[in-house]
C-alpha cells in the first residue's frame, strides 16, 4: 500500500516537493513550497537573489534538511533519510555548481572522474576513457592533464558539466549555470544543457535569474517568491503571465510589488 502522499504522485512525476519549509534563524527562506518535475523535463526555477533557489536544490539532493515537508524522488520519500541512504539516492544526481567547484590541486581528468573514483571499482585507465568521452560531449578534447588554473571560465563550466554527467545520472541540477560568463559562452552552455537532455534523456532542474537562459532551456519555468512557487508555466505562458510579480521580475523593472515588499 502506498504511503501517505505517494498516492498523489502521477506516473510521469520524477520529483515531487510538498509543503517544503526551511528557515535559518529568523530568516524563513522556504515557506510551504510545492513543485513537481516530470521525467525528461527541464524545469527552470527563477527568482531574485536570496529567495531560496539554491536552498531548494540543496534540500532536493539532501545537502540540507528541511524543517517541514516531503521530497519524493521516483516515488521514494527521501526527506529524512540518513546519510548512508542519501548517498545511494545521490547517485541518481549530477550537479553543476554555480562556480564550478573544481578541485584546484587535481588535473581535469581527476576532477571529472572524482565520483567514479569514489563510488566504483574502475581502474584509472577505465576512468580516463570515460572522462575523455564526457569531455568530448561538452566540446572539450585534449584537456585531461590541464589544471583548473589553466582553464578559462567557460572551460571550467564545461569541465564541471562533464563531471556532473560522468556517472550517467538520471537527474541533473544546475545552480546558476551561466553566472560569470559572457553572452556568447552563456549561450554555449545553454546549448549544451539542451543537447545533454536529448542525448542522455535526463531530467533537469536549473535555477537562474538569467531570463534569456530560462526561456531557452526550460520546458517549464517556476517563479519562486517569498518562499513559495507562485506560478509555473511554459516560457510563453510566463512571458504572458498576468501576475504583476512575475512580470516585474522577467522584465527587470525597478518598481513593482517586489521592490515595494508586497
Amino acid at each position: 500500500m502506498p504511503k501517505e502522499g505517494q498516492q498523489d504522485i502521477k506516473p510521469d512525476t520524477l520529483i515531487m516537493v510538498r509543503d517544503l519549509c526551511k528557515s535559518f534563524g529568523s530568516n524563513h527562506v522556504l515557506q510551504g513550497l510545492n513543485l513537481e518535475v516530470n521525467r525528461g523535463e527541464d524545469i527552470v526555477v527563477i527568482g531574485g537573489s536570496g529567495t531560496g533557489k539554491s536552498v531548494l536544490i540543496k534540500c532536493i539532493i539532501g545537502l540540507l534538511k528541511p524543517d517541514r515537508g516531503t521530497i519524493y524522488i521516483d516515488g521514494e520519500e527521501i526527506t529524512y533519510y540518513n546519510e548512508a541512504k542519501l548517498n545511494e539516492i545521490r547517485k541518481k544526481f549530477g550537479m553543476l555548481f554555480q562556480f564550478g567547484a573544481l578541485f584546484d590541486s587535481m588535473p581535469v581528468w581527476e576532477n571529472v572522474g572524482f565520483g567514479l573514483k569514489q563510488h566504483t571499482n574502475l581502474k584509472d585507465d577505465e576512468i580516463r576513457d570515460i572522462v575523455a568521452e564526457k569531455l568530448a560531449m561538452v566540446g572539450l578534447k585534449g584537456v585531461e592533464y590541464l589544471m583548473p588554473s589553466e582553464l578559462s571560465g567557460g572551460m571550467k563550466k564545461r569541465v564541471s558539466l562533464a563531471r556532473a554527467i560522468a556517472m550517467e545520472p538520471e537527474i541533473l541540477l544546475y545552480d546558476e549555470p551561466t553566472t560569470g560568463l559572457d553572452p556568447i559562452m552563456a549561450d554555449v552552455i545553454n546549448e549544451l544543457i539542451i543537447q545533454l537532455r536529448e542525448k542522455l534523456r535526463v531530467t533537469s532542474i536549473a535555477i537562474t535569474h538569467d531570463m534569456k537562459s530560462a526561456y531557452k532551456i526550460g520546458d517549464r519555468i517556476a517563479m519562486l517568491y517569498k518562499g513559495k512557487i507562485i506560478e509555473v508555466g511554459t516560457p510563453d505562458e510566463i512571458k504572458n503571465s498576468k501576475n504583476e510579480i512575475v512580470q516585474q521580475f522577467i522584465q527587470g523593472k525597478s518598481e513593482g510589488p517586489i521592490t515595494r515588499g508586497e
